[in-house]
């Protein structure tokens, strides 16, 4: 059937969407002429990636499209409509941190990642490598300028204005060129120069000294060691500011290792790091990769400096901006510079890589064979969390061909108050596979139960109602609460793992996952009760009892602290009792 599809597929532009058995699309690529290119993945030998997709493919579709572009453009379009497994560019990047400066009469420093400019007509400052370090540097310029902190204006100057951190904007009126001077000096230090704000620093380091302030002085003096060593960049032998980005890689044993250098005001602001398995050609992966970089929440530069082996005109026509191959001279030192760093990143990495592979899809697919599904791309996880009943949460980790998604995990607050971990089973999945139908989301092809056959039988019946067919299986725990054997099929059956292999510890990754960030949504929902609402939690406690309590110990931590003895004055020993263990369940 492939081979007679072949032979009609024409040499022009276009996407191709490759299928598996179950007509699931799990590759989705571009190419200047589908039919070399299609033909490619179905004669000779091939290895890594491309062996393991190929092996699944059964059937393809193609679409033809005028030029390159267009079928780019169609390609990034697919690949967010269908999300193929085997389409990972990109999937796991992170946005970067970008500090803005409003434009309001009054302008405030913040921290963004939605850098979307139709919608910010603000001044952008980044990629910083992290938050910590834009955070850092945005509470550096607040403590220096007296900018406007508050969101909406009170009635009366804050602290910060008592501090000599705000000018009072909500009461006095202040004059706009000095607004304006803080804003030009802030600018200034965003863009690099920190010359002005450093002068400013030692001034005031030097007047503190000389009235014996030492406290403020050795403040001062770490705010200036702060911009001189942390905040120093590694300045670059351009005779310009334009900014740029430069995208060196290195290609060996089936990967593709790309670095990328952000270069803004002639100096190295930070460094992206990217290494990936390739399936089609390297010129091919890295161009797509660079044009699908500023898809996601990154500032185009001014400039691109790439390698010769990409496609130049497909980017430029793509992306709107010049795209340079340096030959000689400092921009092409650069380059090189940025392709050994991908050199050595993907050396050093190598050995983890392979190794996280086997932990993660090796361990899946041995997952899927051990439960006889047809695929397991997706496992979606339950846990359930309460003390006494109250405080009822649930909670959802997905994992996909063996790694977490952390962007598809889900909370839920369980309506039942009271310790019924079957009720809450019956809700958490009634309610998750109900939004499933109703929202036409992604489908589970695995439900894993952080419980035993009662959960398990529980979520089957809720999903028979339903109408959905999905295997529901559970994580058995030995006396010790570490993860044992899998409960699964009909009637259900026990399946041991063998505590050495990479299945075992998938399994115990994936129960570790859902355990803790359910227990983390717990403590969030339970640290905004007050303690008289954690009080009326505890039988034997009425209004009395708790009025003298909280009269004697005002907080929860010296209630803690109280012995059952001490607290057995005002409560009876069973009583008592009952909230010693309630308080170090719940400050745990």
């Amino acid at each position: 059937m492939i081979k007679e599809k072949l032979s009609l597929v024409p040499n022009k532009p276009g996407c191709y969407l490759m299928k598996n058995k179950l007509g699931i699309i799990i590759y989705v690529g571009k190419a200047k002429k589908l039919k070399n290119r299609l033909s490619s993945y179905f004669r000779g030998t091939h290895t890594g990636k491309t062996a393991k997709l190929v092996s699944e493919i059964v059937d393809f579709e193609y679409i033809v499209i005028n030029s390159e572009v267009e079928a780019l453009v169609l390609e990034i379009n697919l690949i967010k409509k269908y999300d193929p497994k085997y389409n990972i560019l990109l999937r796991d990047d992170k946005s970067y941190p970008y500090i803005e400066l409003t434009d309001n009469d009054v302008p405030t420093l913040n921290i963004v990642r939605n850098i979307n400019r139709k919608k910010r007509k603000n001044n952008l400052y980044g990629p910083y490598p992290n938050v910590t370090a834009a955070r850092t540097t945005v509470n550096l310029l607040n403590r220096i300028y007296p900018l406007r902190k508050c969101k909406t204006y009170p009635k009366k100057p804050c602290l910060y204005y008592h501090i000599n951190e705000c000018l009072g904007y909500c009461v006095y009126k202040i004059e706009r060129e000095k607004i304006n001077q803080m804003k030009d000096e802030i600018i200034r230090f965003l863009k690099g120069d920190n010359s002005l704000i450093t002068k400013k620093i030692e001034e005031e380091m030097k007047s503190e000294s000389e009235k014996l302030n030492f406290e403020k002085a050795k403040e001062l003096k770490e705010l200036l060691d702060y911009i001189n060593i942390t905040l120093s960049r590694q300045e670059v032998e351009l005779k310009d500011t334009t900014d740029r980005d430069i995208f060196g890689y290195y290609f060996n044993r089936g990967y593709l290792s790309i670095q990328v250098f952000f270069i803004r005001n002639s100096k190295i602001v930070g460094r992206h790091s990217k290494i990936i398995p390739t399936i089609d050609e390297v010129e091919d992966e890295l161009t797509s990769y660079i044009a699908k970089f500023y898809q996601k929440d990154v500032l185009l530069p001014k400039e691109i400096i790439v390698p010769s082996i990409v496609d130049k005109a497909l980017l430029e026509k793509f992306l709107n901006i010049d795209i340079i191959i340096p030959l000689k001279g400092i921009k092409k030192s650069l380059l090189e510079t940025s392709s050994n760093n991908a050199k050595i990143k993907l050396e050093e990495n190598y050995e983890l890589i392979q190794k996280d592979e086997e932990r993660t899809i090796e361990a899946n697919e041995e997952l899927r064979k051990v439960l006889k599904l047809d695929k397991l791309d997706r496992i979606e996880i339950f846990d359930n969390s309460n003390i006494f009943g109250d405080y009822n949460v649930s909670g959802m980790v997905v994992f996909e061909n063996g790694s977490p998604n952390k962007n598809e995990y889900r909370k839920y607050k369980i309506s039942l108050n009271k310790n019924d971990d079957y009720g809450t089973m019956k809700e958490v999945i009634y309610r998750r596979y109900f939004k499933v139908l109703s929202e036409k989301l992604n489908k589970a092809d695995l439900i894993l139960v952080d419980g035993g056959i009662g959960q398990i039988n529980i979520a089957r019946e809720i999903l028979k109602e339903l109408n959905l067919d999905i295997m529901v299986a559970g994580l058995k725990k030995d006396d010790k609460h570490s993860t044992n054997a899998l409960l699964a099929f009909e009637p259900i059956k026990e399946i041991n793992i063998d505590k050495k292999s990479n299945l075992f510890y998938l399994l115990e990754r994936i129960q570790d996952e859902v355990h803790n960030f359910t227990i983390s949504y717990h403590r969030q929902i339970r640290s905004k009760g007050s303690i008289a609402s954690i009080l009326d939690n505890i039988e034997g406690i009425g209004n009395k009892r708790k009025n003298e309590l909280l009269k004697k110990y005002k907080n929860i931590n010296k209630m803690k602290e109280a012995s059952i003895d001490e607290l057995s004055e005002i409560l009876p020993i069973n009583t008592a009792n009952k909230l010693k263990e309630f308080l170090n369940n719940i400050t745990k």
